[in-house]
């Protein structure tokens, strides 16, 4: 496991965003911040849950995201959000984590 951004809930427009339609949720690029922040902001409306909403979440690769799931509290089954990626959010005492595959 190797960690990858920080992803924080915000309200207002942080830069250039990229527009998840799904998600109903705008998202900055992680390249563009020198200490790998994902700034989050969400429509009204957007079916993502409360916890990831409103409280900041740690992101980490891993090699296999199903052997990474087990024995874990799942917040977000594993989805394909852009291409190239698979992704899934847990939780740990109350926070979201992201875990994160690469596509083979």
């Amino acid at each position: 496991m190797k960690f990858h951004h920080v992803g924080i809930p915000t309200t207002e427009k942080k830069g250039e965003e990229v527009y998840l339609e799904d998600a109903k949720l705008y998202v900055t690029e992680i390249d563009a911040s020198p200490h790998k922040i994902e700034w989050l902001r969400f429509e009204d409306g957007s079916p993502m849950p409360k916890e990831l909403q409103t409280t900041a979440h740690v992101a980490y690769e891993v090699e296999n995201l199903d052997a990474a799931l087990k024995g874990q509290e799942i917040l977000i089954e594993p989805f394909s959000p852009m291409e190239g990626i698979k992704v899934a959010f847990v939780m740990e005492n109350g926070a979201p984590i992201e875990y994160m595959e690469a596509s083979k």
